[in-house]
């Protein structure tokens, strides 16, 4: 199920990182040191009641002159018109309603997704209460008083946010269909392999208008199964400020990502595995979706009897992270294994939905113990009472035992490389959870 999209818009020094951080909180998604994982601090996961959203930060725009802080305003309102569910609109207290506020709130007026208009730096409700009334000129409904630095009022906020996602929550999880999201760098040749995907299959096609994002989705219909692509490469951005496109093309990332069962990562075999690419992959991974690595342009590049096997090698190294993924080398110009990417593709979408059935599991773990001794600690050892799986898409799975602070990342990893040599989980992450089961007597 796709979680909804918030994103947050505002002038500059409103206010929007400090919200930011403090709705993300300890969620930030900033992952220690995992490679490929963003540090933009763009997204964040965000919890509120029994609701979970993504929170998009539009970007923080510092320039000197009032005209260009309104034509940045208006590119950010955009961006989150484009890709947001419900948008966030933070104006300043203080700051009072300004010439630029105006501007926003008539594009995201006419944009028709709900906004929730965010007046910030309220420390005091007694005193600032009358100025909080003057933003009812905007036209966007009430305003909602808040202290991001005192963490005043975000409650009342965010349950007008949430009040907004009901219907489309419900809508994601009707629809059984597998998505696939194809993503990387701009000009990578995505646009290209979709078409040949519909091209290939002589399939029907019919474009889904007015999802709430701007990605238009294309189903295709092979042997009877209907998939949906969400393609990320629609939007270009006018200005080219080299920024603010690798922005730009994260923020589509993570919102058709956030649909997607599966996505492809498409890399450009004359450029080989860049930053960007480790970047982006990370936020699928994070995510924990279904893995295929396309190398595409392969038609485009000089090769003798080890290029593959080097290739191979330098993905699996720059992108670590991924082991568990699919990698396949295609040309979409030449039409080179399409063919066999969707069979790819299948394969993956079954595996990140495979069920193993408890007993079977539990067959595996207790070979896996027998054969490796699980670690100990001053004489403590750490005992594996069974497991089960709890959920699907990414498979995850519980084990009992009787102490957590006995369990080891490479005991895990070893449990884990069992389990795929059991059962193949090919181009699916594996979440373990452990949980504590007080020894009887």
């Amino acid at each position: 199920m796709s979680k909804p999209i918030v994103a947050i818009v505002g002038r500059p020094n409103v206010g929007k990182s400090t919200l930011f951080n403090v709705l993300a909180g300890s969620k930030i998604s900033i992952v220690k040191d995992t490679p490929g994982v963003t540090r933009d601090r763009i997204y964040a996961d965000v919890n509120w009641l029994d609701y979970n959203f993504t929170m998009i930060d539009t970007g923080g725009i510092e320039p000197e002159s009032q005209d260009i802080i309104i034509k940045s305003m208006r590119e950010q309102a955009q961006i989150a018109i484009d890709t947001a569910d419900v948008i966030m609109f933070l104006v300043d207290v203080r700051q009072g309603l300004v010439d630029a506020d105006h501007k926003v709130a008539d594009m995201l007026r006419r944009s028709h997704k709900p906004v929730v208009l965010v007046v910030n730096k309220v420390d005091s409700f007694d005193k600032f209460m009358p100025d909080v009334y003057e933003f009812y000129n905007l036209g966007l409904g009430d305003p909602f008083p808040i202290s991001a630095a005192s963490q005043l009022g975000l409650g009342d906020m965010l349950d007008e946010v949430v009040s907004h996602f009901t219907e489309e929550m419900k809508e994601s999880e009707e629809d059984e269909r597998p998505k696939i999201a194809i993503i990387g760098k701009p000009n990578v040749g995505k646009s290209s392999i979709i078409n040949k995907l519909l091209g290939e299959d002589r399939v029907i096609v019919s474009d889904i208008a007015g999802t709430t994002r701007d990605a238009i989705d294309t189903v295709v219909t092979r042997n009877d199964r209907e998939y949906v692509f969400i393609d990320t490469a629609g939007l270009r951005r006018k200005n080219k400020i080299k920024e603010e496109i690798e922005r730009f093309s994260i923020i589509r990332t993570v919102t058709a990502v956030e649909r997607a069962d599966v996505c492809v990562l498409v890399i450009d075999a004359t450029e080989g595995v860049t930053e960007q690419d480790a970047k982006i992959a990370g936020i699928a991974h994070e995510r924990g979706k279904g893995m295929i690595i396309a190398v595409n342009k392969w038609d485009a590049i000089e090769k003798d009897n080890k290029t593959i096997y080097k290739f191979t090698e330098d993905i699996r190294r720059i992108l670590s992270f991924l082991s568990y993924a699919e990698i396949i080398f295609i040309s979409a110009k030449t039409g080179q294994r399409m063919p066999k990417l969707f069979d790819v593709i299948d394969m993956v979408v079954d595996n990140h939905a495979l069920r193993i059935g408890t007993g079977v599991l539990n067959e595996i773990l207790t070979e896996a113990v027998a054969m490796q001794e699980p670690p100990s600690d001053k004489g403590k050892k750490l005992r594996l009472y069974y497991v089960t799986e709890v959920s699907v898409k990414p498979p995850t799975f519980v084990i009992f035992v009787n102490d957590r602070n006995l369990t080891h990342f490479s005991y895990t990893r070893y449990i884990e490389n069992r389990f795929r040599d059991a059962f193949g989980f090919k181009g699916t992450p594996l979440h373990f959870i452990y949980r504590e089961r007080k020894e009887k007597g």
